[in-house]
Order: C-alpha cells, then sequence, then structure tokens
C-alpha cells in the first residue's frame, strides 16, 4: 500500500513538475538542434503523456482498492461490535421486560 501511495504522489509531482508545456520546450529544442525530428518530436511527447496518464491512472486505481480494504476490514470490526451490543441490548430488554412482567405480577397479588 505505501508503495501505492508514493507512485500516486510521484506522478503528481511529475505531473506538477513535468507538464505539457515543459515537455514541448524541450522537444522543440531538441528539434532546433537538429537532435530529432519534428514528426519524432510529437510522437515522443504523445508517448511521454500516455505513459504519465496510464502510471497515474493504475497508480490512482492501486490506492483506491488499498483504501476500500481498509474501510472494509474496518467496517467489519464495528460490524461485529455492533452486533455484540444489539445482542447485549436485546437480552437486557427481555430482562427489564420479564422483570416489569413478575412486579406486576407481585402487585397484584
Amino acid at each position: 500500500m505505501i508503495d501505492s501511495i508514493k507512485k500516486v504522489m510521484l506522478a503528481g509531482v511529475g505531473a506538477a513538475v513535468i507538464t505539457a508545456e515543459k515537455v514541448e520546450d524541450v522537444l522543440s529544442d531538441w528539434v532546433k538542434r537538429g537532435k530529432i525530428s519534428a514528426e519524432d518530436a510529437r510522437q515522443m511527447a504523445q508517448r511521454v503523456a500516455a505513459q504519465g496518464k496510464e502510471e497515474f491512472e493504475t497508480s490512482s486505481s492501486d490506492v483506491k482498492k488499498a483504501v476500500h480494504d481498509l474501510l472494509e476490514k474496518a467496517g467489519v470490526g464495528q460490524k461485529d461490535r455492533i452486533d455484540a451490543l444489539e445482542k447485549r441490548l436485546l437480552a437486557l430488554e427481555i430482562e427489564v421486560a420479564n422483570l416489569h412482567t413478575h412486579l406486576r405480577s407481585d402487585a397484584n397479588r
């Protein structure tokens, strides 16, 4: 789970630091220097964007699942406690009703 959270955080930081504009600037500079063609730059930009989006979605999904699992586990523990308390309450209600009936019958004698 910690790894998933780290991935999401890093994806968020990466997205903030490496914006599409910055990637475009770097690729434009490479095109100007003749290191790559304009078409290669466009394809690289698309791949970087697609990979970033895919990583973010995968990490987000992992974190959502981990959080859901934790909440479910916490809920199960609470449900067990609530069920036990409801049983105790029912037993007490029955006991009070029996005492009330007993007291009424003693008063009528």
